[in-house]
């Protein structure tokens, strides 16, 4: 298993956000760290600056500079991969964001779980979302089908929004930014061009729902602390200092 946490300097919402000092720590390198006491192998930073590669191995980790122009973090992530294993030795894949610095190791260990059932192309995880954070359109909410509504099977993902959904009386989740990939999946899906429901909601994941992808979705208690805007970072550093 390879986990690979790809991080770019130009967040629209929060520019230089990898760097962003959390407790005297940036904000990757505390990533990387939850990363690493996961203990499943190799970790990576795939990034666009030369400034994060510094930042990460002046805590001895180790990162690859990749092209600024990439479109997605699964395509950084593939970058990274073929030039640190071009003998293809890793098929399964870890894709961390670089903006969970308070992400609990044991969600790796569910997420590579999901990836040992053949059905998956790609796995990822949710947690219930509170009414306020449906709202929020910096959550992604996932509509999930779940075996005989029991969530402590593994569910397909239907669909992923910026948006309230699903409507009604339905359980709301909170999409949380880790994936696992199976290699041959993740090649596949950078070959493909940016879809409409793509580009329209801004979540890369839709490229793939689009093409017929499937995406087994493993259920967790909470969310942790993602850090999109100055208002996440603030609490971030409040909760971590």
């Amino acid at each position: 298993m390879l986990t690979i946490i790809p991080a770019r300097m130009k967040a629209t919402r929060l520019p230089n956000k990898p760097l962003a000092d959390i407790a005297g720590k940036p904000m990757i390198v505390r990533v990387w760290e939850q990363a690493m006491k996961a203990d499943l192998g190799s970790v990576l930073v795939a990034t666009d600056s030369a400034d994060v590669i510094s930042a990460i191995t002046a805590f001895g980790g180790e990162a690859v500079l990749t092209s600024p122009d990439l479109p997605s973090g699964s395509d950084r992530v593939y970058e990274a991969l073929c030039h640190i294993d071009p003998d293809n030795k890793h098929d399964r894949i870890i894709n961390l964001q670089g903006d969970l610095p308070e992400l609990e190791p044991h969600y790796l260990h569910r997420l590579a779980a999901l990836l040992e059932d053949d059905r998956w192309d790609i796995t990822t995880l949710v947690a219930p979302a509170s009414e306020e954070e449906a709202r929020k359109p910096q959550i992604v909410k996932a509509a999930i089908a779940w075996p005989d509504g029991n969530t402590s099977k593994a569910g397909r993902a239907l669909y992923f929004s910026r948006a309230m959904i699903p409507d009604g009386e339905a359980a709301c989740y909170h999409h949380i930014g880790l994936y696992g990939w199976r290699r041959a999946a993740l090649g596949r899906f950078v070959s493909l061009p940016e879809s409409p429901l793509e580009r329209s909601e801004k979540l890369e994941q839709l490229r793939a729902l689009e093409h017929d992808m499937t995406i087994g979705v493993g259920y967790v208690d909470h969310a942790p602390g993602g850090v999109d805007t100055q208002d996440d970072l603030d609490a971030a550093r409040l909760r971590l200092g």
